[in-house]
């Protein structure tokens, strides 16, 4: 579902480059773009309007294509025996709807209803550079600056980047039109909606889903969520405090253990993860690992990944392999 988006165009890459079993493709996208064809499999398939009737016959459907198509569809889709994994923020805070990064709490879509959600981009990417560290030291709390790359946003935001930087070697000017302010050559401290309390909607999720991820009820987060001109591939800088002393050997170790994740991190040779190094690469890459100043058995860290994969599209094929692999694919 949103096969003609940015998201839907990775996860047709990701199912064919990881042999996904699929016996038929039923590409759906709203009714303007019905009729197109997308290429998969060797094959060309036809798009179908999203309807609840084109779900029926499906083991499975994943859907990108915004929260208000997940709350009109995904119940729908269900309905007709689908089991439905959902990349927005629709259902992810429904308690009866498992909220699930596989390599973090797989285990989580046992109690699947029929619906899965796949949790906000930052906080998977956050987490996947966390999770080994909370294992080994027990997470209390953590500060984050996010650095969220333009196709977070989705091809249009892209497209406008592209434009803007094409603007301004020429020496031209292009309004935003995505965004509240030019972002080529700027950065800016707006991601989402703004809440009452000054906080943004992106910002309260890292929280709210990196509490639920985790089964970490007492989780402190506070995060500061800033859009970057970077084409694809988040990064984020944290500073994290832990219940027991932080050894920076074991740190590294069980970063460079942990199933998606890879220690990157050498001072001596600037080596560190960057977004050009990490998009279009599944695993997501940490460094600049040192004890923090400020928090008692603190470490600081930083983390890349890309969004459009780990945050999105990979995190989606992963929770369908699973679900598979467990037997867990079919509505009981």
């Amino acid at each position: 579902m949103g096969v003609t988006g940015a998201v839907g165009q990775e996860l047709l890459a990701l199912l064919s480059q990881r042999k996904f079993p699929v016996a038929e493709l039923r590409p759906l996208a709203s009714a303007r773009s019905a009729g197109g064809k997308v290429s998969f499999g060797g094959k060309d398939w036809v798009i179908q309007e999203a309807t609840p009737d084109a779900f029926a016959g499906l083991d499975f459907a994943i859907f990108s294509a915004g929260g208000s198509v997940s709350l009109a569809l995904a119940h729908e889709a269900v309905k007709r025996g689908c089991t439905v994994i959902d990349n927005s923020s629709a259902f992810r805070m429904q308690t009866d709807v498992p909220l699930v990064v596989p390599e973090i709490n797989a285990e989580a879509l046992d109690a699947h209803r029929g619906i899965i959600a796949n949790p906000n981009c930052s906080t998977a990417i956050a987490l996947m550079g966390l999770t080994p560290l909370h294992r080994a030291f027990g997470l209390k709390r953590f500060v984050a600056s996010t650095y969220q790359a333009v196709s977070g946003t989705g091809a249009e935001a892209m497209r406008e980047l592209d434009t803007q930087v094409r603007a301004w070697v020429k020496g031209e000017s292009s309004p935003p039109k995505v965004y509240p302010h030019t972002i080529a050559f700027n950065v800016i401290p707006h991601v989402d909606s703004f809440l009452e309390d000054g906080y943004t909607k992106e910002e309260m999720k890292m929280l709210h889903e990196g509490r639920k991820i985790l089964g970490h009820p007492t989780l402190r987060v506070t995060t500061t969520c800033v859009r970057v001109p970077v084409f694809r591939a988040h990064s984020i800088a944290i500073s994290a405090e832990f219940e027991r002393p932080v050894d920076l050997a074991v740190a590294r170790r069980v970063i460079n253990e942990f199933p998606g994740t890879e220690l990157c991190d050498n001072p001596s040779t600037k080596t560190y993860p960057m977004p050009l190094d990490y998009a279009g690469k599944e695993k997501c890459g940490v460094g600049r690992l040192r004890k923090d100043s400020l928090f008692d058995n603190g470490l600081s860290l930083w983390i890349c990944g890309d969004q459009l994969w780990k945050g999105a599209a990979l995190n989606a094929v992963q929770i369908a392999e699973a679900l598979v692999a467990r037997g867990k694919l079919r509505i009981t």
